[in-house]
């Protein structure tokens, strides 16, 4: 009685640490599981303002222009993130770009011809840089602003190698604008949070906001 009493518990005992482990192994796999497979960022239009010809200075600092001593007006901001696939792996060496209007609603363009609103000839107007081996990628450029008929947004366009090129805008979360944006209503009411960003004071010199905007793409193979 007394052997098979401790039979029973070693077997419950075995059982019990048994299924510790399986949990332990599911709990290691958030990333790769189809239940963890993340929501693709909507795709938008490029708009008619993408540079008819890059500017002489490109880089990822937006707001100096080389050869301008003075700094793009404006809240400047950190705008940084990640590009990944579905899979929440990194999209590495993908070239990413951004442009958006300066501060007065005009973009560095010749259809925007606003004279109303003068140009900011400190304000690069787009920046671009490559994403990183963990998929990270970085700018400093202004928050956004409004112009006529448009809520705040900034063009982002990624590159990923060996596939075709990927474009969507990035909006402010919280802009009371976006409820009446022809282009930000398009985007399905389930996924329109894809495509915000909340701004958050920054701590760092020079800097008034920081913000995160992460890009899923639909890269991966098969």
């Amino acid at each position: 009685m007394f052997k098979s009493s401790m039979t029973t518990n070693t077997m419950l005992a075995s059982r019990r640490l048994l299924l510790r482990r399986i949990v332990g192994l599911i709990c290691l796999l958030p990333l790769h599981g189809i239940a963890a497979t993340l929501k693709l960022t909507p795709q938008q239009t490029a708009g008619p303002f993408y540079p008819s010809e890059p500017p002489l200075d490109e880089d990822n600092d937006l707001t100096q222009v080389q050869g301008h001593a003075g700094k793009a007006r404006g809240q400047h901001t950190e705008l940084a993130g990640r590009i990944l696939d579905r899979n929440g792996d990194p999209v590495r060496n993908s070239r990413v770009e951004i442009w958006q209007c300066d501060a007065s609603g005009r973009y560095h363009h010749p259809q925007d011809r606003d004279d109303r609103r003068p140009l900011d000839p400190a304000f690069q107007g787009f920046g671009l840089t490559y994403s990183d081996e963990l998929g990270r990628y970085r700018f400093r450029t202004i928050r956004p602003v409004p112009y006529p008929g448009r809520t705040p947004h900034v063009h982002m366009a990624v590159f990923p190698q060996g596939h075709t090129p990927f474009v969507t805008q990035m909006y402010v979360q919280g802009e009371p604008r976006n409820d009446n944006d022809f282009l930000f209503t398009r985007i399905p009411a389930e996924q329109r949070q894809l495509v915000l960003a909340r701004f958050t004071p920054a701590n760092a010199p020079g800097l008034v906001f920081t913000t995160q905007f992460d890009v899923v793409l639909d890269v991966t193979p098969g």
